[in-house]
């Protein structure tokens, strides 16, 4: 996985009733763009991140995943 500043981090919710998060990314701290990433989320909460495979990188700029209806 790699990501840029700017991007955004997609966690889709693995379990029944868990929303889909969304975060940005404010540092990349891995060399070339790997993990881990200082991420900033929807509720202002920012926390250092070692992304799992239920996550995705969203291109600054690009559209975001819809979530659930």
């Amino acid at each position: 996985m790699r990501a840029s500043v700017g991007d955004r981090l997609h966690f889709h919710g693995n379990t029944v009733g868990e929303r889909d998060r969304t975060g940005e990314i404010l540092e990349v701290r891995g060399p070339d763009g790997s993990p881990p990433f200082l991420v900033q989320f929807e509720d202002g909460h920012t926390t250092l991140v070692f992304p799992g495979p239920d996550a995705v990188v969203e291109p600054a700029g690009s559209k975001p995943v819809p979530g659930p209806a």
